[in-house]
């Protein structure tokens, strides 16, 4: 690889990482070429960007944009490494462990995961990742958490006027 060549490669990773807050690590160096044909078309079918670069490329391309924000990643780049984009920080950690289970690939092992400035190491925290929640489904919980309690008043307010009504047609009644 030439050096313009090495100079594009680094410019277009920079590009990726820029925009993606969420990025996995994985080794595919042991899965045959139909099996990577397979990752590749199922990590597309998802939405998903996969790129296989050498580490002191994928480390320059982490240097040039920060010194300090992806130290913790630089002990994961270690043998061959796949880099998954994603915009959905748990979509990755899915596809992955439904190509161990489904697809028995588990020679496609996960490295790591960066998630909002922190890094997630090694196949036992795959499970971890699977149970992170995506930007939307926190919204939607904290809106309902915040409705619960509009919605509580309301319908303690609207008890109370059956109830007061009850009482005030009750007691008409008896009078006459």
């Amino acid at each position: 690889m030439t050096r313009e060549e090495k100079g594009a490669v680094i410019e277009e990773l920079k590009e990726k990482f820029s925009k993606s807050d969420f990025f996995y690590l994985a080794d595919s160096s042991a899965l045959t070429v139909a099996d990577i044909s397979k990752v590749r078309r199922i990590f597309y079918e998802k939405g998903l960007e996969i790129k296989v670069a050498k580490n002191t490329l994928i480390k320059k391309a982490l240097d040039q944009l920060s010194d300090y924000k992806y130290q913790d990643v630089y002990a994961q780049l270690h043998g061959p490494t796949t880099v998954i984009f994603t915009e959905v920080s748990n979509l990755p950690a899915k596809v992955i462990k439904d190509l161990h289970d489904k697809e028995n690939l588990t020679k496609f092992v996960f490295k790591a995961a960066y998630i909002d400035t922190a890094v997630f190491a090694g196949e036992e925290n795959l499970d971890t990742l699977l149970k992170l929640k995506t930007k939307n489904e926190l919204i939607g919980e904290v809106i309902g958490l915040l409705q619960s309690p509009a919605k509580n008043v309301i319908s303690a307010l609207k008890s109370g006027g059956d109830k007061l009504a009850g009482i005030v047609k009750t007691l008409s009644e008896r009078e006459a």
